[in-house]
């Protein structure tokens, strides 16, 4: 059972990386909403398309309020949800199948 254990905290490293890289794209794509970047720039490009999949089905369902756009933050408090939840309890379940408790 220990190796299904490493591979489930190899797991929970990856999914760490993998939200912590998707909320420093979220959070580049709100700052850059408050300046007018080129849109041709191949790092914003980069940035929007990264992001885009992310906040287009909460764009989907939360409305602009004053003409802001609350779903990078949404996504923000989603993504922390999961990495503050999945990560840690993918770590517990690996330690105990490690432990052999």
């Amino acid at each position: 059972m220990y190796i299904l254990g490493y591979f489930l905290q190899a797991l929970a490293a990856v999914v760490d990386v993998v939200l912590t890289m998707a909320m420093i794209v979220v959070i580049a794509r709100a700052v850059l909403s408050w300046v007018s970047p080129d849109p041709y720039n191949p790092v914003v490009r980069i940035i929007n398309q990264f992001s885009e999949p992310l906040l287009f089905p909460v764009r989907k369902r939360v409305p602009y309020i004053s003409g802001i756009d609350l779903s990078p933050l949404i996504v923000l408090l989603i993504i922390m949800f999961l990495n503050n939840f999945l990560v840690p309890t993918l770590q517990r379940i690996a330690h105990q199948m490690i432990q052999g408790g």
